[in-house]
């Protein structure tokens, strides 16, 4: 694990972005662990993974965090966005405080068990707490309810279960839970 390098992406990289996101969806999980489908990715244009690589590599809204290795693979990812008070979240509910949404969450099969998830969190949320006026006083998630993989991490991690329950969007009868992990 020691020999990757957690950073947020670069604004040209959108062809990497594009490469881990459709393995991720790829991934036998993925239909509990993400909202978007293959075949939608898939059939985005390149311009759509430009627009998403330039807006996660720099300012305030959004910030994607990759696990690189030393010969450049890309073996995780994890993308903190920025949700102000006053506007409304994916869910189109009411965002009541300024704070971190950690959305994106993949490791490569391979390097699961081995840190490198603890690591790209660690990344993400150094710069979640690092932001300012207004700084961030709670980062959320969601996760899926049969994605107890997922919900054992998370809490493992120092995120609780805030009890908040939403039905999935192209699935009402499944729910997305909510976790908190507040500043310390």
């Amino acid at each position: 694990m020691d020999q990757f390098v957690m950073r947020a992406v670069r604004a040209d990289e959108w062809e990497k972005v594009k490469e881990l996101r459709i393995a991720a969806l790829n991934d036998p999980a993925a239909p509990v662990a993400f909202l978007e489908t293959l075949e939608q990715a898939e059939a985005r244009p390149d311009e759509f993974w430009q627009d998403r690589a330039k807006g996660a590599s720099h300012g305030r809204h959004a910030r994607q965090f990759v696990a690189e290795a030393p010969d450049g693979q890309w073996a995780g990812s994890v993308t903190v966005l920025v949700e102000e008070g006053g506007s409304t979240d994916f869910f189109e509910r009411a965002i009541e405080q300024t704070q971190g949404h950690l959305v994106g969450v993949f490791v490569r099969p391979e390097q699961r068990g081995t840190g490198l998830t603890e690591a790209l969190f660690a990344a993400a949320l150094e710069w979640a707490w690092s932001l300012e006026e207004p700084a961030l006083e709670r980062v959320r998630l969601f996760v899926h309810e049969e994605n107890a993989r997922a919900a054992a991490f998370y809490q493992r991690f120092g995120f609780r279960a805030t009890g908040e329950v939403l039905p999935v969007p192209a699935d009402p009868g499944a729910k997305e839970l909510e976790y908190v992990l507040p500043r310390s």
